[in-house]
């Protein structure tokens, strides 16, 4: 056997085991002091350069030196509040937590491209920051990891995520909006509680909430261009304790999706006008509450370009896809850095967030070398601009 050939099938075999390690043991949001301990092992073990950040989770390396460009590569480290069901050797020990979204395989993935790149650290024409996020599943990790500072200075950044709809050797991304706004709202509706024989002596919450959810639907089909993507669900319904009784409150619960960001800031408005006319037609009170998350995530037209060009020279087969309705914080980023964010097969498998949810390990390796590649050629590119 050759020795590349040799020092490659061990890195694999070490980068699989990442993954189980971090598979075995899952963290959830804002909760990953093992993880990042961990990682703060490896890359010492390396002799990579962590960044003194104000985080409590999560971390950022550095690798290059001298004072050209610097690029980031991104991933996310969190698990989910989901009980695993693969039956798998290395499943999760951890009750009621687990990497159903891949996060293992992302860390394992980007960690790899930093030992890359650590190994030919003296021919990079700038500097590579690895940024290993946390919180990502809040919606809003990436905003604590702006105000750290971490990423002053950076002038390109990537990331990854798998997919489970395409194999392992595919690649996918787009230009634009690749991923949605994501907002959640609540809504309470107050009337006035009776007897279910004598609704004339309340203010019917149940009926009242019946009809804003059905209103709602018109935010999307009546108020808004049919041509723009709009998504709005509710999602829980909480009302009432028992059959004889009319409630005095009933609380609603959804998600709007959006790619188009003057839509998404209109939605509110035409949601409210809605909600406050149907309760005082009623004779009830209702009241909007707007959580917003992460907005849609736009690649930079040149950035995905380029991830395309160079995941074609390394071999996969590249696809450019529509846009998702499922959102990723990532986007805080690219408001602020151009960039892009990419999609690197790892299945055919169960559906992101599924209980039975896997990776085929076999695309850790050559992920971690599109990585490696895609950031030192980034570096390249921008000193070529300078």
């Amino acid at each position: 056997m050759e020795p590349q050939q040799e020092r490659e099938e061990a890195l694999a075999a070490r980068l699989t085991e990442v993954r189980r390690n971090l598979h075995r043991e899952p963290e959830l949001s804002y909760e990953e002091f093992r993880t990042t301990e961990k990682l703060r092992r490896w890359l010492t073990e390396e002799g990579i350069a962590i960044l003194d950040l104000p985080l409590e989770t999560g971390l950022i390396a550095e690798i290059g030196q001298g004072s050209g460009s610097i690029v980031a590569i991104r991933c996310d480290i969190d698990a989910l509040p989901i009980e695993e069901q693969t039956g798998l050797p290395y499943a999760s020990e951890i009750p009621g937590k687990m990497h159903a979204c891949g996060h293992d395989f992302h860390t394992a993935v980007i960690l790899g491209a930093a030992i890359l790149l650590k190994q030919r650290e003296e021919e990079l024409p700038g500097k590579v920051r690895i940024l290993f996020q946390p919180a990502e599943e809040t919606g809003h990790g990436a905003e604590g990891v702006l105000a750290s500072g971490g990423l002053n200075g950076v002038e390109a950044i990537f990331g990854i995520h798998n997919s489970p709809e395409l194999r392992a050797g595919a690649f996918g991304t787009r230009t634009g909006a690749l991923t949605a706004g994501v907002d959640r709202f609540e809504i309470t509706v107050k009337g006035i509680g009776a007897h279910a024989a004598t609704p004339e002596k309340g203010v019917d919450t149940i009926v009242t909430a019946a009809q804003i959810i059905t209103m709602l639907q018109t935010v999307v089909s009546r108020q808004n261009n049919t041509l723009e993507p709009v998504v709005l669900s509710v999602t829980r319904i909480n009302g009432g304790f028992t059959w004889n009784v009319l409630p005095e409150k009933v609380e609603l619960e959804g998600t709007v999706r959006t790619y188009n960001e003057d839509i998404r800031s209109s939605i509110p408005a035409q949601m409210t006008r809605i909600i406050e006319g149907i309760a005082a037609a009623a004779g009830a009170e209702a009241k909007l509450h707007w959580y917003p998350g992460p907005p849609a995530t736009i690649n930079h037209e040149e950035w995905a370009d380029f991830t395309k060009e160079v995941a074609a020279h390394a071999g996969y087969e590249v696809h450019d896809i529509p846009p998702q309705m499922g959102g990723e914080d990532f986007a805080y980023y690219l408001q602020q850095i151009p960039g892009a964010f990419v999609n690197i097969g790892a299945g055919p498998n169960h559906p992101l967030h599924h209980p039975r949810f896997d990776v085929d390990e076999a695309a850790i390796l050559p992920a971690a070398k599109y990585f490696a590649t895609l950031a030192e050629q980034a570096l390249a590119r921008l000193q070529t601009q300078a």
